[in-house]
């Protein structure tokens, strides 16, 4: 079974954290047993931790080359502990275990996440005899057995599971989506990428650990539909993130808001994005008497990135109160729902020292950080804290009240920098990193073609209809990847020959915006002669076969058929452009659509027959 991490990362401690990781040089049953207790026991909400069998470790960091583990030894240790699960740990508790390959060796790595029946307790001692048992928990990077303080407290945690860690019986497993599951394993260069496809969702989503419950009954656990539900704000109302631009400071009677919603990691990443393209500077201030100039930024990003990582990371999704920004020419200030853990004290917290006793949700920091958002546990602070003294600007303000209702960090504007109150305004293109601003049909065509999977230039060049790359569309790609529309395949050699490209979330979040602006317009287009961009994106489509609307809706981004595609869908019928494969039963739940000459021939005077 393959894991849903980049296996060189978590070996490197790059992706998880060095106490979630343990090194064995070989397999001792007993001592496995206790770690995977503990780790299941999840003492501080950390998200559980992994084994690493055929790996030595010194000073609990890996020696490698690793020693390996005999081939023919794999499979007894795997039914071993299939065993074990239920012989020795109650309530029983059977970790993910992935046999694998690394730097030529046999390896085991054993996944053992957060329970969900917690305190979970492993036998002191193996045979006939072993018939004590005891509780297990993490301290730092070693696995001690639970007693006095630590013991009451592991037991008064009993059921209670973090909140993204539980499975939601008001969604289904079919509220996941596998594009997005997908460009997951894809990012965070997962082996599990290669095999999605095979898979049902159920199945990926079981590898994933993001759906629980009985094979009969499956659910998807919150982080599912946090991060793999186009719109989690349906489920979680408040998963948003609220910007608002006070142009005369706080107090003034003027402002703008601008939402985000979506996916966890999207909603970051166009926040941030947005925030830094509209509101932030840099200033150059030239001196007299030295060659060097001083460059300051208002407010420095790599500030504002944290705070609002941290937010996402820390909030409650059970409270419906969204994450504010608020923005004006004095200071950034980033507000969020509930306060940090009862264990965090604000003296501790303002010198960067806090380490919150037990997290609030184990499993969204365990995501962020293998999408590189986070660096790790109890680092954002500092991390905000050294970039505002690196900018010279003064130090940032954290808040929270006796009962921890809210979190507030406020950034102080650098008072070298110039105001922003000439670029604080949204910008009206769509993406102005492309330069006519990324509403360009060829961007969104490209856009719409990647959403197959990876091309090469070669590739999209002959889905636009050319007989090769051209200059301008080497020119349109380049600018493309420097927006984050699109990325390498192999970043590390930009100019490979085996170079392609895939899309990105922005990329999709650019084709959703573009959707709507479609949709304002649609009855008009439509009846005009099928103009619509939409319309020419569901041809292109139906050129690889028939297809349902649940198919095309899939592939156009969406959950199910919205009322906009379906209206759609009749228009183009009635113009000849698709037909119906059962013609004779237009209501039929198996009708699906194909493409007619009348189609082709719109598509050729757009420039998109395939393969010619």
């Amino acid at each position: 079974m393959a894991l849903p991490v980049n296996i060189d990362t978590l070996i490197h401690g790059r992706s998880i954290e060095w106490e979630r990781l343990e090194f064995k040089k070989g397999w001792n049953p007993l001592d496995a047993m206790h770690t995977i207790c503990a780790f299941a026991n999840d003492f501080h909400n950390f998200g559980g931790g992994y084994i690493i069998l055929g790996i030595e470790e010194k000073n609990g960091r890996p020696i490698l080359p690793p020693t390996g583990i005999t081939p023919s030894r794999i499979d007894t240790i795997q039914k071993e502990l299939l065993n074990l699960g239920n012989s020795a740990i109650q309530p029983a508790y059977h970790p993910i275990v992935a046999p694998c390959r690394f730097k030529g060796r046999d390896i085991i790595i054993i996944w053992a996440p957060g329970g969900q029946t917690r305190p979970y307790k492993a036998k002191l001692a193996m045979g006939k005899d072993g018939r004590e048992y005891g509780y297990f928990i993490r301290k730092g990077s070693s696995t001690v057995r639970a007693k006095g303080q630590d013991e009451t407290e592991l037991l008064s945690l009993a059921a209670t599971v973090p909140f993204d860690d539980r499975m939601n019986q008001r969604a289904s497993v079919g509220d996941l989506s596998r594009v997005l599951m997908s460009d997951f394993l894809k990012e965070v260069g997962s082996d599990l990428a290669g095999r999605a496809k095979k898979l049902t969702v159920v199945e990926l989503g079981r590898q994933m650990h993001i759906v629980g419950g009985l094979k009969e009954a499956s659910f998807p656990l919150n982080i599912g539909i946090l991060f793999f539900n186009r719109e989690p704000h349906r489920f979680f109302p408040g998963t948003q993130i609220d910007v608002v631009w006070f142009p005369e400071g706080p107090g003034g009677d003027r402002f703008t808001e601008k939402t985000f919603q979506g996916p966890l990691p999207l909603m970051i990443r166009e926040t941030l994005d947005y925030i830094r393209r509209n509101y932030l500077n840099e200033t150059v201030i030239k001196h007299p008497d030295k060659a060097e100039a001083t460059r300051v930024s208002n407010f420095p990003y790599e500030a504002i990135e944290e705070a609002v990582v941290n937010a996402v990371y820390h909030r409650s999704y059970e409270e419906q109160e969204p994450i504010e920004v608020r923005i004006s020419p004095q200071e950034i200030v980033v507000l969020s729902y509930p306060g940090p853990d009862r264990s965090v004290r604000l003296d501790q917290l303002r010198l960067g020292r806090a380490i919150p006793r037990r997290y609030r949700n184990r499993r969204i920091g365990e995501f962020l950080k293998e999408l590189d958002l986070t660096e790790g546990r109890a680092t954002g602070i500092p991390k905000i804290l050294r970039s505002m003294k690196e900018n010279s600007s003064p130090p940032p303000e954290f808040e929270f009240d006796e009962d921890h209702s809210y979190f507030m960090v406020r950034l102080p504007v650098n008072p070298q920098a110039e105001e922003i109150t000439a670029i604080g305004r949204p910008e009206s293109g769509v993406e102005s990193g492309v330069e006519s601003g990324a509403e360009s049909e060829m961007v969104i065509a490209i856009l719409d073609h990647l959403q197959g999977g990876v091309l090469g230039k070669k590739d999209l060049a002959e889905r636009l209809g050319k007989a090769r790359p051209t200059g301008s569309l080497n020119d349109l790609v380049r600018k493309m990847v420097s927006s984050v529309l699109i990325e390498f395949t192999i970043p590390e050699k930009p100019n490979s020959r085996m170079q392609k490209y895939r899309i990105t979330e922005k990329g999709r979040y650019l084709l959703k915006r573009a959707w709507s602006g479609v949709e304002t317009k649609a009855e008009s287009k439509a009846e005009t002669g099928a103009e619509s961009e939409m319309v020419i994106v569901i041809l292109d489509h139906l050129q690889g076969g028939v297809l349902g609307k649940k198919d095309l809706a899939e592939r156009l981004g969406k959950a199910r058929p919205t009322g906009y595609l379906n209206d759609l869908v009749r228009k183009m019928v009635s113009s000849g452009l698709i037909e119906f494969t059962i013609p004779e039963k237009s209501n039929s739940r198996m009708q699906k659509y194909r493409i007619t000459e009348k189609g082709h021939s719109l598509l050729k005077i757009q420039g998109r027959i395939r393969g010619k």
